[in-house]
């Protein structure tokens, strides 16, 4: 049996997004109960040189839309970094998720070795696709949807490692 790189990429991206929704439910009931500002709540960092709450939210969307459009040989969607509140980001999320959805196994047959090309300011990555969906794609998904998660649990939000995992079987 072979796992097809959609198999490997689409669900997981869709599960994390899917948990990022509650973990944002949770950031807004706590931000509500305690009467904080939920452009605050967005604002809040982990230490100071690090992307405040809605940047981590912003890259995980950029990452999780980014890898399924390349995949599938499609535009990525653009969204625009305006989100300052925790409504107008579970927005940006579920926008995410609809794009990720709408992405069919089909698109990804034999994109395994097809060649991902990322430019960045300085420097530029070649991958072939199932190095680009491991090495890269998911690592850095998983490390922004770890840094909102963290944020936010630092701050006193009411999130555990089920809110992070969700609905696994």
């Amino acid at each position: 049996m072979t796992l097809a790189l959609y198999d490997t990429s689409i669900p997981a991206l869709t599960l994390g997004l899917t948990n990022l929704l509650t973990i944002l439910d949770k950031a807004a009931a706590h931000s509500d109960a305690k009467k904080i500002d939920p452009s605050v709540v967005a604002q809040t960092r982990l230490i100071l040189d690090m992307h405040p709450l809605s940047r981590q939210v912003q890259m995980t969307c950029d990452t999780a839309k980014g890898t399924a459009a390349r995949l599938a040989g499609v535009e990525v969607p653009k969204h625009e970094d305006t989100e300052t509140t925790l409504t107008q980001l579970k927005a940006r999320v579920e926008k995410t998720l609809l794009f990720i959805q709408s992405i069919q196994p089909a698109q990804l047959a034999g994109v395994e070795s097809r060649e991902i090309v990322l430019s960045f300011p300085s420097i530029t990555l070649k991958f072939n696709g199932l190095d680009y969906v491991v090495k890269f794609a998911l690592p850095n998904f998983y490390f922004h949807l770890t840094m909102t998660y963290a944020v936010l649990r630092a701050n006193g939000v009411d999130v555990g490692k089920g809110d992070y995992l969700g609905a696994i079987q």
